[in-house]
């Protein structure tokens, strides 16, 4: 596989997952929720500050220079991956499962920086009572919210352990996270990458 293959599976994936965060939130309000498979799988609009599955950065008030610090981070991480897989694409050895594990992750990071940088420019805000729209400002270059919407509350966890917390929702809903497809590229990414080519890495 050729790097020319890659950059294009990279920009398939960023459209795919660009065009679904925009229609989400040009066509839902905040909070708003579409049941596809009911009781377990819906579309549900929330907006999150940027980290990855929802959660947030707490940061003093004023200017969000935790939420700067994780784009630029994010950015930089990208340029690494970036050269990581110019490199590897070049040698022999490396496993086609690699670099497409590896373009699905930066196709992931940059879906949601562009999120982070742009969409404060682009649109007005989100409210729970009115849809956003092109040509508006809520939010300044970086400091964007990052669209999510997969929802899968599969079934109610009473008396789940303190620890394991962050996997259900505030009604106790298991698996409580609501992520986009830009999260779901990385996760199948890393885990893949972890369970078959570990061996590959550890060379």
């Amino acid at each position: 596989m050729n790097i020319r293959k890659l950059s294009l599976l990279i920009l398939l994936l960023l459209i795919a997952d660009q065009a679904l965060k925009i229609w989400v939130k040009t066509h839902m309000c905040l909070d708003e929720s579409i049941a596809v498979f009911p009781d377990w799988f819906q579309l549900r609009f929330i907006e999150n500050n940027g980290a990855a599955f929802g959660m947030h950065i707490a940061t003093p008030g004023g200017f969000d220079w935790g939420k700067l610090l994780l784009g630029l981070f994010r950015i930089a991480m990208v340029g690494f991956l970036g050269w990581l897989l110019h490199r590897l694409v070049r040698r022999d050895d490396t496993p086609r499962g690699v670099l497409v594990g590896l373009a699905l992750i930066i196709a992931g990071a940059l879906g949601n920086i562009l999120d982070s940088a742009f969409y404060g420019l682009l649109f007005s805000a989100s409210t729970p009572y009115e849809v956003a729209h092109f040509g508006g400002h809520y939010a300044g270059f970086m400091m964007g919210k990052v669209v999510d919407m997969f929802y899968f509350p599969l079934f109610q966890w009473n008396g789940v352990p303190r620890l394991l917390r962050f996997l259900v929702d505030s009604n106790n809903y298991f698996f409580g996270a609501i992520f986009n497809l830009a999260d779901a590229y990385i996760s199948v990414a890393v885990v893949y990458l972890l369970l078959f080519h570990y061996k590959f890495f550890n060379k």
